[in-house]
């Protein structure tokens, strides 16, 4: 009951400051308000990147280990020229690998290119053609709108068909239901029977959204699958329960064997998976969680002084009234409490002042572009915990000279 008391007259005084001295407390607050705005906003945008890259990296699969010419991290000590030396990965690399390897379940083979797609007189330029071999919908997390995937047979005869991404189909055909439709890539005639879920855009670009999917065996007989410019590689499915080193250890066995690599030699492939990518981009937003928390951390600074200042104020103005309380028998840490409270209660309306400027730029970014913004309650939380923690900082001083004021001395004083 005390301390609900003193919660209610601490903010009846704080509503009060407010509202006699509005540009005073409105100026103080500001630093506050600004602080939490820089921090927390900080922190929503590292959030809400983490959360678009995670999405983007989880599509590759956490348990999956890429064959490839060229390591997605480069050692400062590996010199350029010994990756461009060696050999892109081949077609019958998949087929060992599956015959070997004892922790693998899945095995697919992959190109890649950029390419123009036609339909009449409509085209989607840029877009990713992928041709993949059997088993790559068991590797690669994605979802069908509409339409369906290939089969195995398709696959194997090496069929005109496609599975186009949303962005495709919509500059394709517009609002016109592509399944069916026939479209043409480099003159060859590809029947669609799939459209891949619309994902919306990604700061790394693993999307769908503006590529297609054919199978292998099409792409084989009108492009070279070993020269590199299609970025031939193996995409390896490690079974449940497997980890991705114990897979690594195997499949690094198996490609030194299959290209017969002697002991003293270095491995000339790489095995890649996503974690060197999580790990990338974890070093870069701690360098901007620090950047932005060293600049809020300086508002919020100038904001407690400007706090200290108003309760200084607000003590000195109440002096009276804080005689007349210990005259009446308030005690020291009535008096303490009460202003620490009003501190904390002030800080706190520029706390969330600070979030809710947050919360609709959020709102306004969200609806201007395709990328998912949102203010986390994590991040509130943490808001309204740090404009707390500097309210009964900034009060701590002011609280205390309050406390330790004479009744008769503060009842005399004008």
């Amino acid at each position: 009951m005390l301390f609900l008391r003193l919660f209610r007259e601490s903010f009846r005084f704080a509503m009060g400051s407010l509202i006699e001295n509005k540009l005073r407390t409105f100026l103080s607050l500001l630093g506050i308000t600004i602080g939490i705005f820089a921090i927390i906003s900080v922190f929503t945008m590292v959030d809400s990147i983490r959360n678009n890259i995670d999405k983007s990296i989880s599509s590759l699969g956490d348990n999956v280990i890429y064959v490839q010419k060229w390591p997605w991290e480069f050692g400062s000590d590996y010199p350029w020229w010994k990756y461009m030396n060696r050999p892109v990965t081949q077609l019958d690399e998949l087929s060992e690998i599956r015959k070997r390897s004892k922790l693998a379940e899945f095995c697919s083979f992959l190109i890649q290119a950029q390419v123009t797609l036609r339909y009449k007189s409509s085209s989607a330029e840029n877009v990713q053609i992928n041709a993949i071999s059997e088993d790559y919908d068991k590797i690669k997390n994605f979802e069908l709108q509409d339409g369906r995937y290939f089969t195995d047979a398709e696959l194997r005869a090496g069929r005109g068909l496609a599975v186009i991404g949303a962005q495709v189909s919509e500059n394709l055909f517009g609002n016109v239901n592509p399944i069916g439709k026939t479209i043409f890539l480099r003159g060859d005639k590809v029947h669609v029977i799939g459209i891949f879920k619309k994902e919306g855009e990604n700061i790394i670009d693993f999307g769908l959204d503006n590529a297609a999917m054919i199978p292998l065996n099409f792409a084989r007989s009108r492009v070279d699958i070993r020269n590199e410019q299609v970025n031939p590689y193996i995409a390896v499915k490690a079974k449940d329960g497997i980890g991705n080193a114990a897979l690594k250890d195997e499949l690094t066995g198996i490609m030194r064997s299959i290209r017969r690599i002697s002991p003293r030699d270095e491995d000339n492939f790489a095995l890649n998976e996503t974690k060197l990518l999580s790990n990338g981009f974890d070093q870069l937003i701690g360098v901007v969680n620090i950047a932005g928390g060293v600049i809020g951390f300086f508002s919020i600074l100038v904001g407690g002084f400007g706090i200290a200042n108003i309760m200084f104020v607000s003590v000195k103005e109440r002096i009276n009234i804080i005689g007349i309380q210990k005259s009446l028998g308030a005690k020291n840490y009535f008096i303490l409490f009460q202003f620490l409270f009003e501190a904390v209660i002030l800080s706190l309306m520029g706390g969330i002042m600070g979030l809710l400027l947050i919360f609709l730029l959020t709102l306004s970014l969200s609806g201007g572009i395709d990328f998912d913004i949102s203010l986390s309650w994590n991040n509130v939380i943490i808001g309204l915990i740090i404009s707390s923690v500097i309210g009964l900082i900034s009060g701590i001083a002011p609280a205390i000279s309050a406390s330790r004021l004479n009744p008769v001395d503060a009842i005399r004083a004008k």
